[in-house]
């Protein structure tokens, strides 16, 4: 329709994992910066900077590098919008206005409401400033800087909110919802949300589409009607309304479904490899030459999604791996010598374990992806714990799933969102910590 409480005025909104190998022009970071990485928006945009080689590098003996480089930015974090596709797409008022809480009726002139008055829609040309410190030198702290002189270069990212203009008649969508990959805290508050918004949006057909990507192709499944009387208590509960499931059918079969069942706009909440799928969805959409939105929503508890402060679900993760830290700290020290290894979920990211163990005050040593670190030698982790366990006589290590992948043994195996299958660097920390003779828990 144009705009659902974000920015719903797109034909597709997809948003890049740090993982990622497509490139946002960002690996020019200052060396120093990347190896500080003191700040959550420094750890990102550093992990998004040494993965991402495909871009021509800068010259900055350029004198016009610097206009060369927003031009670059905004390219590559260009939202597109339908009428990108449909020439023909004709913009409507929008009928989204917080003042109205119920649902557009007929009553109103038109079927729309009319509130010349209200001034809370968003201007498409409006920016938010993406860096809002101007550091005089590299070596100030936490400073992230482009190119050595860290010259000061504006970045800006598309502001989110609803537009005045939308280019779907309310009356004429059937909306579908669907939760793929796996479980994280707020599924269903997100459902809920979506669905309230689209009906205070005015629109009638409200589905959910049931565990997934599957639930496009399997006949036994039946998609479930949605509204707001289906949702009211729905957040109140955990896991997802809707289930979930990795991988799922062809693209084009996704898709065929989508027009036998008459869906025009898809809300997508998944992680790296179900945005990977929106974005099939969505080019194979614009392939056909369908009216279809396909909006979005990036779901992981490991906050690793560039430009985002903050995911829903992390808060709930960081609380939860303090209850294991906690207890991995009272087996350790109840031991004599005893170090407590705890490992948390994260994949090529360090938020969780980072968070958690800044929140819990027992961490002796926190080692994540994004820092690499030695095992043995002077300065290595083990002689570290040998001077904790003389000094303090336990030692807690909280280690991120995801680092420490060089000292393991590669395998080709995959999962079935086609994520790599991670060697487990708990076990090996443990099984290394017979070197200086000590308890694990």
């Amino acid at each position: 329709m144009g705009t659902i409480s974000h920015a719903i005025t797109t034909s597709k909104v997809t948003l890049p994992r740090i993982d990622s190998n497509r490139s946002y022009g960002l690996q020019h970071l200052n060396s120093r910066f990347c190896q500080l990485k003191s700040s959550r928006v420094a750890k990102k945009l550093c992990a998004s900077a040494e993965t991402r080689k495909r871009s021509p590098a800068v010259d900055f003996n350029d004198p016009d590098w610097k206009s060369k480089f927003q031009k670059d930015f905004e390219r590559r974090f260009n939202i597109p919008h339908l009428t990108e596709i449909f020439d023909d797409a004709v913009p409507i008022p929008s009928t989204f206005c917080l003042k109205m809480r119920t649902p557009v009726s007929e009553e109103f002139a038109a079927g729309y409401p009319s509130d010349e008055e209200w001034h809370g829609y968003i201007n498409n040309n409006d920016r938010v400033l993406l860096k809002v410190i101007n550091y005089s030198s590299p070596t100030s702290a936490g400073a992230e800087c482009i190119d050595p002189d860290c010259t000061w270069v504006e970045q800006w990212v598309h502001r989110a909110g609803p537009r005045e203009k939308i280019y779907f008649r309310p009356e004429e969508v059937k909306a579908a919802i669907v939760t793929c990959g796996g479980l994280c805290p707020g599924l269903n508050d997100v459902i809920r949300q979506i669905v309230i918004t689209l009906e205070i949006y005015g629109v009638k057909k409200i589905v959910g589409i049931p565990f997934g990507y599957r639930g496009f192709s399997d006949v036994e499944l039946s998609e479930m009607p949605l509204s707001r009387k289906v949702v009211q208590n729905v957040h109140l509960s955990g896991g997802s309304l809707l289930g979930v499931s990795r991988g799922g059918p062809d693209v084009s079969e996704i898709v065929d479904s989508m027009e036998e069942r008459g869906i025009n706009m898809l809300f997508v909440l998944g992680g790296n490899g179900t945005h990977a799928g929106a974005e099939a969805i969505h080019n194979e959409c614009r392939k056909r030459q369908i009216r279809v939105a396909v909006v979005g929503v990036p779901k992981t508890i490991d906050n690793d999604i560039l430009l985002m402060d903050k995911t829903f679900g992390f808060d709930t993760a960081v609380e939860e791996a303090q209850r294991a830290i906690n207890s991995a700290y009272i087996e350790a020290h109840s031991a004599y010598h005893g170090v407590g290894i705890v490992k948390l979920m994260g994949r090529s990211s360090g938020f969780i374990a980072m968070h958690a163990s800044l929140a819990s005050g027992q961490i002796d040593i926190c080692l994540i992806p994004e820092v690499r670190f030695n095992l043995h030698g002077p300065h290595g982790i083990l002689q570290h714990l040998k001077y904790l366990i003389e000094t303090k006589g336990s030692a807690v290590v909280c280690v991120a799933e995801g680092a420490g992948q060089d000292f393991l043994q590669k395998t080709n195996a995959k999962d079935a969102s086609g994520n790599t299958v991670f060697g487990d660097i708990g076990v090996h920390i443990q099984q290394e910590l017979s070197l200086v003779g000590v308890t694990k828990n």
